[in-house]
């Protein structure tokens, strides 16, 4: 059973603190800012809370190279929104997702 304390959970968390961080720098973009622009797009990448950006890049990656089941990843980018985004940042983050694993 998956717990905050999860090694590959607390991974996670850090990767996306690292990236929450890295989209202070000017000029900083993902390679996978496109899969998630096209995933929405009435919502450009400078419109998108910088926490929930880094969390879908995270789990972007995730969901393009790993061979973690979907559901796993889904949820746990989910439960990171929950911790550290706005109140609708997990509703969003797994819309957006969803579209991206339908656009794979």
């Amino acid at each position: 059973m998956k717990t905050s304390t999860d090694p590959r959970h607390k991974k996670r968390e850090l990767k996306v603190a690292k990236l929450f961080a890295s989209s202070f720098i000017p000029g900083f973009t993902s390679p996978l800012d496109d899969h998630i622009s096209k995933a929405a797009p009435e919502w450009p990448l400078k419109n998108i809370n910088r926490i929930d950006l880094a969390i879908l890049r995270v789990a972007t990656e995730e969901l393009l190279i790993s061979d973690t089941p979907v559901k796993v990843i889904i949820d746990e980018a989910v439960e990171i929104a929950k911790k550290y985004g706005a109140e609708n940042s997990a509703s969003f983050v797994n819309g957006v997702l969803g579209t991206i694993l339908k656009n794979k």
